[in-house]
């Protein structure tokens, strides 16, 4: 019986040793081709980002970043800050990922909010109860951002375009802390691409019952930590565990929430849930088709 309880102790040490030493900054390039543009659109590829979760000092993923390649647009769906020590660290990490036409964000709670160490049993709770949170500088993050040519999307909506292609762009603040603003969402021109920016999920089902045909998301860490045949253990969100990560259609939408780059600094942990960037690559839909999701291949860069 000991050389069980042995085998079964080293191996739990040694998946946390690789969850936080391994994967945890095992970061790489996911690569999506979205066939959703109308007949004749130029290619638009938007870079994803999310749940950065950056601290003083997180040089390895600051070098991850520069080395991305330049996408026409670049959107970050919020949790920029590990640390609110941070903010100026981030704003220097993310310069390089700027894209060619437009480079948008909305924030996440940890933006909000200084993070505090939290049992982990907490997650499993349905109700877990709320706690005094300290809080963070979302101003100078904003600012920040803002004067190096980011755009602040929360809880906006306009119309732009983006190499002649039409489109209405919505963007809402964190529904999971309940900032978000439905009253902004509604569709104004449903002729144009919509499309849909926010930090969780959660507000998802509306944007898409809205007319929006894609909606960027992240907040969920893809489940942070995943298990064979079970899939995430949680999501710390109100959408079904099973499409909390990744590509889905939601309706006659099309849902990516990432999975994120970063971790809690107090949980510092990912196992067999890599951190990762996404590349969409827009294009025209087939004439006969409304729309189609086509996985293109993965990458990674190490």
């Amino acid at each position: 019986m000991l050389p069980w309880i042995a085998a079964i102790a080293g191996g739990g040490i040694g998946c946390v040793l690789y969850g936080v030493l391994v994967e945890r900054s095992w970061f790489r390039l996911h690569r999506l081709r979205l066939a959703i543009l109308p007949a004749g659109a130029r290619p638009l590829a938007i870079l994803h980002l999310s749940d950065l979760h950056l601290i003083r000092g997180d040089e390895r993923k600051a070098r991850f970043l520069a080395g991305l390649p330049r996408a026409d647009v670049t959107v970050v769906t919020g949790d920029f800050l590990g640390e609110p020590e941070a903010v100026e660290r981030t704003v220097e990490a993310v310069r390089p990922t700027r894209g060619r036409l437009a480079s948008w964000f909305v924030l996440g709670s940890n933006d909000y909010y200084a993070p505090r160490p939290l049992n982990y049993l907490e997650y499993f709770r349905r109700h877990r109860r709320p706690r005094t949170a300290l809080p963070g500088r979302p101003a100078e993050l904003v600012d920040g951002l803002c004067a190096d040519g980011w755009e602040d999307l929360s809880n906006r909506r306009r119309l732009l375009e983006l190499d002649g292609l039409p489109v209405e762009l919505l963007g809402l603040d964190d529904a999971h802390i309940g900032r978000h603003d439905l009253r902004v969402a509604v569709r104004e021109a449903p002729e144009r691409l919509g499309l849909a920016v926010m930090h969780s999920p959660d507000a998802a089902p509306e944007a898409a019952a809205l007319g929006y045909d894609l909606i960027l998301a992240g907040h969920t860490h893809g489940g942070q930590v995943r298990l064979p045949l079970v899939g995430p253990l949680v999501t710390n969100s109100s959408v079904p565990r099973r499409i909390a990560s990744g590509l889905i259609r939601l309706g006659p939408a099309l849902l990516h929430t990432s999975p994120g780059l970063g971790t809690s600094k107090f949980a510092p942990f990912r196992f067999l849930c890599r951190p990762e960037a996404t590349l969409l690559e827009l294009v025209p839909r087939p004439v006969e088709e409304r729309g189609a999701a086509i996985p293109a291949r993965r990458s990674s860069l190490d």
